[in-house]
């Protein structure tokens, strides 16, 4: 994960998650998706609004019924949530119907504020704006993880055959607890 000194923000950064020139990447803002696997009745309130699997009956798809690669499906369409709301609440019971509750303070995670992400400041755009950052949390059974993935334009694509790989979204975790 690319890191630095820190500096402090500038209203630019203040507005969003600021700009390429800012260092390091720091967000004010930010999108927030919750996703259930292996779960019964899986509820999760984040910023007054309700996420996951809340029926009680069934069994929560595992994330091996979406193949290897499920968590770049996992996306966060709660856009426009300033720093910080109250923890997320998130209740469910795991596969083997033990009952479990859990705070999962966003804000404590995040206290630093940094943009998680493995790109170099060097092989950023120049000039360009990076978008509020996606948080997600997974309940997987008896683990909560939480994520983070942020659009990072770059300066030349990936693979120089390809032009659409200018940029970088990687899924960074940076939170992980088993109950």
């Amino acid at each position: 994960m690319s890191t630095s000194a820190a500096s402090s923000p500038s209203a630019a950064a203040q507005a969003g998650a600021g700009t390429s020139a800012e260092w390091p990447l720091r967000f004010e803002r930010h999108r927030f998706g919750a996703y259930c696997f292996d779960t019964y009745g899986c509820r999760i309130v984040y910023h007054g609004f309700p996420h996951g699997k809340p029926d009680d009956t069934k069994l929560s798809a595992s994330t091996a019924s979406f193949g290897a690669d499920y968590r770049s499906l996992m996306k966060a369409g709660h856009i426009d949530i300033v720093n910080f709301p109250p923890p997320a609440e998130v209740s469910w019971r795991s596969k083997d119907q033990s009952e479990h509750s859990a705070r999962i303070d966003i804000a404590e995670i995040f206290k630093d504020r940094l943009v998680r992400h493995e790109v170099a400041r060097e092989d950023i755009a120049p000039g360009v704006s990076i978008n509020d950052p996606e948080i997600i949390l997974e309940v997987d059974d008896r683990t909560i993880n939480v994520y983070m993935r942020s659009f990072i334009p770059l300066k030349a694509p990936r693979d120089p055959g390809n032009p659409n790989s200018d940029y970088r979204a990687d899924l960074i975790q940076v939170f992980s607890q088993t109950y």
